[in-house]
C-alpha cells in the first residue's frame, strides 16, 4: 500500500547575517572564532565550521544596519521543499521563491514569515564544497582541517529566537507546521510558556524560543550557536575572546539541556553568538517534555557558573521591524 509522506524538517541549515562593519564580522568570525570561508560572490562571505559539510552554514554581508537576514532549514528530501510550500499557501502564509543559485551552492528554496515576523527558509539541494587543498583535511570524513585557527567550532548547533510575544503561538507553529518536537520549556502558572526549546534531530534544541515581555518587537535573535566537542575547548575559547578583547560571558552550565556555554558578540554586527558543548541528546520516540516552573527559571538558565546577563549594553539584541530590517536594541 502506498502512501505520501508528510513533509519533514531535517536539520538546521544556516543563518544569515548582515553587518554594518563586515571587516570587524569576518575578523571575528573567521580568525577568533575561526570559520572557514568556502566563497565569496557579489559581496557575500560564505562561512562554515570545519566540521560542517555543506557549502555554508553562515552567510555574511556588508548593510546599513545589521540584522539576521534568514535562518534556514532543509528538508528530509527534495520534494519536501515544494510539499512545505504548497501547505503554506493553502493555510494563507505568503511564500516567496529563491531561485537556485541566488544564495551560493543552494538551489532553489523559498522563505516565509513565521506569527512573529521572523524570516524562515526551507530548502533541500546544497552542494558538499571540498575545502581547498591547503585547508582539506586528511580524513575523509572531515572537510577542513581541525584546530586551524581562534576557537575553532566543530558545527552550526542551534538558533534562539526573541519575542515580545509568549512563546506559546511559535512553539505551537513550530509544532503544528513545520513538525519539530517540544523538548523542555519554562511554563507560568497559568500555563503559558515563556520560554521553550523544540527540535527534529536527537538534539535537545535545534531551536529555543524565549519570551521577553519588554522586547522592542515580536521579531528579534537572542543568538545563534556553534558547537565545541567539550568542556576543555570551551575553557581555551574563553582564553582565545579574552585574548582578542571580545566581551563574552560564561563558562557556565544550563540546566535546561545540561550543556556548557559561553556567549560572545560580535563587534561588527552586534549579534551574539553561543559557543556551546556537553548536554544530552533525547532518543526516546514518546519523549514528553520537561516542564520547568517561572520559579525556577535560574536553576534551568544558569545551573552554575558565570551568570547570564540580561542588560541590553552587556549584551546587545538584533529586532527586526520588518523582514529587511534590523538593528541593535
Amino acid at each position: 500500500m502506498s502512501y505520501v509522506k508528510e513533509p519533514e524538517i531535517a536539520k538546521l541549515g544556516h543563518f544569515g547575517l548582515v553587518s554594518t562593519d563586515l571587516e570587524k564580522s569576518l575578523w571575528f568570525f573567521k580568525e577568533v572564532i575561526g570559520l572557514e570561508e568556502t566563497e565569496v560572490k557579489d559581496g557575500v562571505h560564505y562561512l562554515r565550521a570545519w566540521g560542517d559539510f555543506e557549502h555554508h552554514t553562515m552567510t555574511l554581508r556588508q548593510g546599513e544596519e545589521s540584522h539576521v537576514d534568514h535562518i534556514a532549514w532543509r528538508t528530509k528530501r527534495a520534494e519536501d521543499v515544494d510539499a512545505y510550500a504548497k501547505q503554506f499557501e493553502e493555510s494563507g502564509i505568503e511564500v516567496r521563491w529563491v531561485e537556485a543559485g541566488t544564495e551560493a551552492g543552494q538551489g532553489r528554496a523559498f522563505r516565509f514569515e513565521l506569527p512573529s515576523g521572523h524570516t524562515f527558509e526551507i530548502y533541500f539541494e546544497m552542494e558538499k564544497t571540498l575545502a581547498s587543498p591547503e585547508t582539506r583535511s586528511v580524513l575523509k570524513n572531515q572537510s577542513h582541517k581541525s584546530w586551524s585557527r581562534g576557537v575553532s567550532p566543530r558545527r552550526i548547533d542551534h538558533v534562539n529566537i526573541l519575542t515580545s510575544l509568549l512563546a506559546n503561538e511559535l512553539s505551537d507553529f513550530l509544532q503544528d507546521n513545520l513538525g519539530f518536537n517540544l523538548r523542555e520549556c519554562v511554563q507560568t502558572p497559568d500555563g503559558n510558556l515563556v520560554g521553550a526549546w523544540l527540535s527534529v534531530t536527537p538534539l535537545v534544541h535545534d531551536i529555543a524560543v524565549s519570551h521577553d515581555p519588554f522586547a522592542a518587537s515580536t521579531h528579534e535573535i537572542h543568538h545563534v550557536a556553534y558547537w565545541l566537542d567539550n568542556s576543555q575547548d570551551l575553557l581555551r575559547a574563553a582564553d582565545i575572546l579574552k585574548e582578542n578583547g571580545i566581551f563574552f560571558k560564561g563558562p557556565g552550565k544550563h540546566g535546561i539541556s545540561q550543556a556548557m556555554y559561553i556567549y560572545a558578540v560580535d563587534p561588527g554586527s552586534g549579534v551574539r553568538v553561543e559557543l556551546f558543548t556537553n548536554g544530552y541528546l533525547i532518543f526516546e520516540p514518546d519523549w514528553e517534555p520537561i516542564v520547568w516552573g517561572v520559579d525556577e527559571m535560574d536553576l534551568g538558565f544558569t545551573y552554575w557558573g558565570d551568570q547570564t546577563d540580561t542588560k541590553p549594553e552587556n549584551n546587545p539584541t538584533i529586532k527586526v521591524y520588518d523582514d529587511k530590517k534590523f538593528i541593535r536594541s
